[in-house]
This record gives C-alpha cells, sequence and structure tokens, in this order.
C-alpha cells in the first residue's frame, strides 16, 4: 500500500464510484435501449415544416448534459457545443447544433403526460427486471415487500408565476427511483389525484403505499383494497373521529413492540413503536393494525449554557393505520417504513431542491417546470440504477467525464467503465 496521503484519497475516491460489472442492478444494453425507445414514443410538439433536429435526438442530448450536471436551457445548449463532432454525430446530431433557445422552445411544448407516462413505464419495467434477477426468499429470511411513498412537491420558483406548479410524485423506498408523477391543479389539491398518480403504475397487487396525514382517506384505503394494495398512514386530527378511537385505545396494556435510538441535528432520539391488531368499527376501512409512535428527544450537548432553551426532553406520540395483518408486517417492519416514507423528502425533493437547483430554475412558460421535473426524476433515476448512492458526487463525475454520460443512454456494453 502506498504510503502517500494522495493516493490514499484517490483510492478512496475511487472506491466511491460504483463498480456496476459486479452490481446485480447494472443496467444492459436493451434495457438502455429501452429508454431511447420509451423516448421516442414521446409525441413531437412541433410542425413538420422547417424542423432540423429529431426531437428524440433533442431529449437525449438534454437527459446526458443533466446527467453531466447542466442545470438550465443555456448550460445544456452549451454542453451539446462542447462535444466534437464525431460524439455529437454518434448521437444522431450532425450539421448544426441546437442553441439554448431551440432547446427551450422544445421543452415548453412537450406533452408532460406523454413524457411522464413514457419515464413511468421504462422505470417500471427496469424495477420488474431487477425484481426477476433477485434470489427468492428463503425459509429464513421474508420476502422484501416493495413499498412506495406518496408525497407532493411546490416548486418554488413558479410561486410568483401565473400558474404556481405542485407536483405529487411516487417513489420506491428501496431503490429511490420515481415511477409516476402527476401535476396538482392550483384549484385543488393532492387528494384526488392520489389514486391519478398511482394509475401510471399497471399493477400495485400486494404493494405497500405510505403517506402522510392529508392522504387518511377512506375513499384512498378502499381504491387501494381494489387493486390489491394496501396502505401505512399517519393519522392526525384532521380525522378527529379516528384520531380519537387510536388515541383511547389502551396503550398502557401494549407492550413495546421496537425500539431505536439516533443522532441527527445535535439531538438524540429515542423512537418506541406499539403496534395492536384492531377490530372492526375503528373507522377507518381495511384497517387491520393501529401504531403508535413516541418519539423523545434530548440535546446531545448537555452544557446548559448553550441548551438553556432545549435542556428539557421533548415527546411527541404519533398515531398510524397499518391495512397489513400483523403476520405481514411486523413491529420492526413497521418503524422502518413509516421512517422511510420520509425518504421522498431527502432522496428525492432535497435532490432536485438542492443538488439540481430546481427552486432556482426559471421556467415558467408552458409545460416547461413539469417537463423539467420530470427529466430530473429521470436522471435520478438513471443514476440509482446505475449504482450511484450520492447524486450530487454522481453529477460531478459525469462533469468531468462526459463521455460516460452519453454512455448511460448509448451503451453496446454491460457495464459503463
Amino acid at each position: 500500500m502506498s504510503s502517500s496521503p494522495i493516493t490514499a484519497v484517490i483510492d478512496e475516491l475511487a472506491g466511491q464510484i460504483p463498480d456496476r460489472a459486479s452490481s446485480p442492478g447494472s443496467v444492459t444494453d436493451s434495457e438502455w435501449t429501452g429508454l431511447r425507445e420509451a423516448l421516442a414514443q414521446v409525441p413531437d410538439p412541433r410542425r413538420r415544416r422547417g424542423v432540423r433536429y429529431p426531437f428524440a435526438v433533442i431529449l437525449t442530448i438534454v437527459v446526458c448534459a443533466m446527467v453531466s450536471g447542466a442545470r438550465s436551457f443555456a448550460a445544456i445548449g452549451e454542453w451539446a457545443a462542447d462535444l466534437p463532432a464525431d460524439t455529437r454525430a454518434g448521437l444522431g446530431l450532425t450539421g448544426r447544433i441546437p442553441g439554448p433557445v431551440t432547446i427551450w422552445r422544445v421543452l415548453v411544448r412537450v406533452d408532460r403526460a406523454a413524457l411522464e407516462a413514457a419515464i413511468g413505464a421504462w422505470i417500471q419495467a427496469r424495477l420488474d427486471a431487477v425484481d426477476t434477477a433477485a434470489p427468492r426468499p428463503t425459509r429464513r429470511h421474508r420476502r422484501v415487500r416493495r413499498v412506495l411513498a406518496v408525497d407532493g412537491k411546490t416548486m418554488r420558483a413558479t410561486r410568483h408565476g401565473a400558474h404556481p406548479v405542485h407536483l405529487l410524485g411516487v417513489l420506491d423506498h428501496t431503490h429511490g427511483v420515481v415511477l409516476a408523477q402527476v401535476d396538482v391543479d392550483e384549484k385543488t389539491n393532492e387528494i384526488p389525484l392520489f389514486s391519478t398518480a398511482l394509475d401510471q403504475i399497471p399493477d400495485l397487487t400486494d404493494i405497500l403505499i405510505t403517506v402522510d396525514a392529508m392522504h387518511a382517506q377512506t375513499a384512498h384505503a378502499d381504491y387501494l383494497h381494489g387493486r390489491g394494495a394496501h396502505l401505512l398512514v399517519t393519522v392526525k386530527r384532521n380525522q378527529p373521529t379516528v384520531h380519537t378511537r387510536l388515541t383511547t385505545l389502551p396503550w398502557k396494556d401494549v407492550p413495546v413492540g421496537h425500539t431505536t435510538t439516533g443522532r441527527g441535528h445535535g439531538r438524540i432520539e429515542t423512537r418506541t413503536l406499539k403496534v395492536v391488531t384492531v377490530p372492526a368499527g375503528l373507522g377507518f376501512p381495511h384497517a387491520a393494525q393501529a401504531i403508535q409512535i413516541t418519539r423523545t428527544s434530548r440535546p446531545i450537548n448537555t452544557n446548559k449554557k448553550k441548551t438553556e432553551s432545549t435542556r428539557r426532553q421533548r415527546w411527541e406520540t404519533v398515531y398510524a393505520i397499518c391495512t397489513l395483518p400483523a403476520h405481514d408486517a411486523l413491529p420492526a417492519e413497521l418503524a422502518a417504513w413509516i421512517r422511510g416514507h420520509w425518504s421522498i423528502e431527502n432522496r428525492l425533493h432535497g435532490v432536485r431542491d438542492v443538488t439540481m437547483s430546481e427552486d432556482f430554475h426559471q421556467a415558467r412558460t408552458g409545460s416547461g417546470p413539469q417537463v423539467m421535473a420530470a427529466l430530473r426524476n429521470l436522471v435520478i433515476s438513471i443514476l440509482r440504477f446505475a449504482g450511484f448512492t450520492n447524486i450530487a458526487r454522481a453529477l460531478r463525475h459525469h462533469a468531468r467525464h462526459p463521455d460516460q454520460a452519453i454512455t448511460l443512454m448509448t451503451s453496446t456494453n454491460t457495464t459503463l467503465q
């Protein structure tokens, strides 16, 4: 082993780039071909007369540029202009290069519903392939259930425009990829779009859907039951009858099912979970288990001068309902799923806001905001399928190696390195 600290750092950074050749989630050539074919299915919004650049080629260039860290229309155009002529030809672009204005004019006119459907279909097919290739569970190991989180996000850059954009997305807990996304009209809210978003996923059989308290709706439980899926939902005072019934259950007589302790944001938090099977009459259709989560937190720093206002412990009790029976949802699994629901904030919303600067993007015309959000979801999913866990690091890596970004879309090999 070399004693040079520089060599050690290089070796450490090299180890953070995933080895897709040995990864079970490696993306094959046929799957990337399927992505290009999926993008080609999106209707070209332009008139036939005067078209200079193939529509699918423009979408491919946009995705490659975004994988390389481009965040704006100008950056995408500059990335394309900087490519060598032979590389552009390999992407199907010969002759003149589309500028930022051309790219903007195309993207703001794209049929966002068709684009989201095409992206979602490719991601769903990829997930099905991963599940098929996964080893079958044995008697000692329980089957890993697919869990999807449904949550909304407002695009802050559009709040001051004529039409603020709010999007409802569906994220896979395990893989961190986005399966569906719908636009929530400013005259309504997320509740009526819940089934619309999940209708984009063909098969929900035996899948668990996690949602926040807004979606503690009996219609949602009936919809999922009709599709063979299950619901895990937090219940707050927006459902006063169900919430009261949950709080009045004999929780003192229920033993603790699971306990976890973690550190973060300057505090130590302990989470205890109790679960009880509930009979009919709770007031929520198909409910099988009632859950009580108690969170106790205290500051890590015990210095009285620095923690004068926060020295005392904080307690918070939250209730939830799950439609899975006890033998299919153990306390430890319920705790992980409830905690994992908020991964949509860290692994999707936070990545788009901070890493990809979505909140500062000035796309407000036509379908531009929704289209760019869908393409950001696609980029995140591509990188996660390729084995990257840190999206910021992945974008920096491909910014230094644009040829590898292109390889993600045009590879004829089974690996990317």
